[in-house]
């Protein structure tokens, strides 16, 4: 047939493309091995005949061999490799079998019912003995029709799957039985049983793993296969199994040249296995392992390529997924790295160190950022201390919507828009309502919260204004009490223009800490914002129990001690703490031993006036 068959070309090998012109001339150099391979193996069986020589018409003729006596029908019996019953049938007076007798079992069944009966269960010869009393389970089986029409048509019946049960040693229950005959013997009917499980097991497990043993005889060109070839090539119910070239056919061409490497190498006997993955395209659309062997003479040609065939389809498909998520992570990964440290360099630059003239002016500062633990992401907490040329002390904390560089955009628009403002030398209440205008103008998602505050050195006083944010906290000795802005915390920033603010007065004594901190250092998923704000409170008096030593060192200890502490080992959001301090009072509290009362703010009132009483402070 490959001799006279053309190259067919499948629907995977395009003709008139460049791959579609090499699967051509792959298809045809495997067509030619193939050829070349059938004529080694003519010429080596040629070479080999015996000629059949004429006899001779006078030579005598020889006599036939002797044949001794006729054999005993127990030893035939005993002689079958398979377990076997003798059962004669029980006839009634119109010589139709009415029942079935039991007598006697050869030795290959003996040998089965020693291994899993206790001795003499089943003697060899039982006499004519019932044969559904002897083995009642057998009687729910097809045997009783099998033997009935064995007696009826005298056609031997079978093979049939059936199984029975017998009581076995102690409380064990022995199941008997798997592929079962019944064949007519003259006046009775033999009864046989093979075990179909390592068949059947066999079978189970070709089909679960989708494998297939193939053999493709090279000298007349015949196919045979195991039934499972079809399924594991994704050929239709009537297709024949494939010779090599039409498998050939049916392979993408990038497979091509594997199955011919593969072919070739098992002619000329180059490997004792080869393996290879063969990839079939619509409308098969298989992924095949493919694992080969030569099987021929010593010293001859290869007469079969004997391959079995693994449907390795959808391993392959879940490799791949599994590597594409694997590399996805890889790159997610390395993209949330490259977030992380473009993060860090934002907060490097947002969230920067605190400029030297805080210290001529008595005043020592600290901040912690903590990033949430999740993600990477930059979220909208900053900061800003300046020394103004009027030798007020700007100190802000804010915290814009959201997180990533929507939250960077409008963050780093309020901190150095904060920062040009203030060398106005206007009230924290107008540079407050400014830096509305500013969060406005950036577009209706674009909102914020911030405390902005004024410290006076000259007279110890702070002026701050509390735009939807937690209010500051207070630590004078050994307590702690948050300050209360007039009339609650205002609007936040970018919810409505032309939103006035009020600003609270709060007078500071040597040793005095005051904390401004973003939500996220206390606020928890479920948790009330008032239980959240009094967490705080105690920490920060736990923490200051002993005192906190001067200096910027002892400072930051506490401030981070603070944080470690509210924020847990897993942050559920950014949290930010700017704490400063104005030195001296080591004492822990005031120089006149008052405690620790913040000043409540006056009343609202006329933001002008307002405004002319900050100028008027300095």
């Amino acid at each position: 047939m490959m001799a006279d068959d053309p190259v067919r070309v499948g629907a995977s090998h395009t003709a008139g493309t460049p791959g579609g012109e090499r699967s051509r001339r792959r298809l045809h150099e495997l067509k030619t091995l193939l050829i070349e391979q059938r004529s080694r193996i003519a010429r080596h069986v040629a070479a080999r005949a015996v000629p059949v020589r004429e006899p001779r018409r006078d030579a005598p003729t020889p006599s036939p061999p002797a044949l001794g006596s006729e054999p005993p029908a127990r030893e035939l019996l005993d002689a079958l490799p398979i377990p076997t019953l003798v059962v004669l049938p029980v006839l009634d007076t119109g010589g139709s079998a009415m029942g079935f007798s039991y007598l006697g079992q050869n030795a290959a069944a003996r040998t089965y019912s020693s291994r899993r009966f206790p001795p003499g269960t089943f003697p060899p010869w039982a006499g004519a003995v019932p044969l559904f009393e002897r083995f009642p389970g057998m009687a729910d089986t097809p045997v009783p029709r099998m033997l009935t029409e064995a007696r009826r048509t005298g056609r031997s019946q079978g093979p049939e799957h059936a199984e029975w049960s017998l009581p076995g040693p102690g409380e064990q229950t022995v199941r008997v039985g798997g592929e079962v005959r019944v064949a007519p013997c003259g006046r009775v009917l033999l009864l046989t049983w093979e075990r179909e499980d390592s068949a059947r097991m066999g079978r189970a497990s070709k089909h679960l793993v989708r494998v297939s043993w193939v053999d493709w005889n090279l000298g007349d060109g015949s196919v045979e296969a195991s039934a499972e070839l079809r399924d594991v090539l994704g050929l239709p119910g009537p297709h024949p199994a494939p010779d090599l070239l039409e498998l050939g056919r049916m392979v993408a061409p990038d497979s091509l040249k594997s199955l011919y490497r593969a072919v070739r190498a098992v002619l000329l006997r180059e490997q004792e296995v080869v393996d290879c993955e063969l990839r079939l395209p619509p409308p098969y659309d298989r992924i095949v392992r493919f694992v080969a062997e030569p099987v021929g003479p010593e010293n001859g040609p290869v007469w079969t390529v004997r391959a079995v065939l693994h449907d390795v389809t959808e391993d392959r498909r879940s490799r791949a997924l599994a590597e594409r998520a694997v590399a996805e992570a890889r790159a997610q990964r390395e993209r949330a790295d490259t977030v992380a440290e473009v993060a860090e360099r934002l907060r490097q630059v947002v969230l920067p160190s605190f400029p030297a003239e805080l210290a001529r002016r008595d005043i020592e500062a600290s901040a912690v950022h903590r990033a949430e633990a999740s993600t990477a992401r930059v979220g909208g907490d900053w900061y800003k201390t300046r020394v103004l040329p009027t030798g007020q002390v700007l100190i802000a904390l804010g915290d814009a919507r959201g997180h990533g560089l929507d939250a960077v955009t409008l963050m780093a628009k309020l901190r150095y828009a904060l920062a040009g403002l203030a060398f106005t030398g206007e009230p924290v209440e107008r540079l407050t309502a400014w830096l509305n205008s500013v969060a406005c103008d950036d577009g209706d998602e674009s909102t914020a919260t911030a405390v902005i505050a004024h410290y006076h050195p000259d007279h110890g006083l702070l002026r701050w204004t509390c735009a939807g944010h937690p209010p500051p906290v207070l630590v004078r000795g050994r307590r702690a009490c948050p300050l209360d802005p007039p009339g609650g915390p205002g609007l936040p920033l970018g919810v409505l223009t032309g939103e006035s603010y009020v600003a609270a007065e709060t007078s500071l004594d040597p040793g005095d800490v005051v904390l401004l901190y973003s939500d996220g250092l206390i606020e928890r998923r479920g948790s009330d914002p008032d239980r959240d704000l009094a967490r705080l409170v105690r920490a920060a008096e736990s923490y200051a129990l002993d005192g906190i030593p001067p200096g910027d060192e002892a400072l930051d200890a506490y401030v981070r001690d603070l944080v470690r502490h509210l924020t847990g080992p897993h942050p559920e959001d950014d949290s930010t703490i700017l704490a400063f301090r104005l030195r001296g009072g080591e004492d822990g509290g005031r120089r006149d031993g008052r405690p620790v009362t913040p000043r409540r703010p006056s009343a609202p009132h006329d933001g002008a006036a307002q405004a002319g009483r900050e100028k008027d402070v300095p």
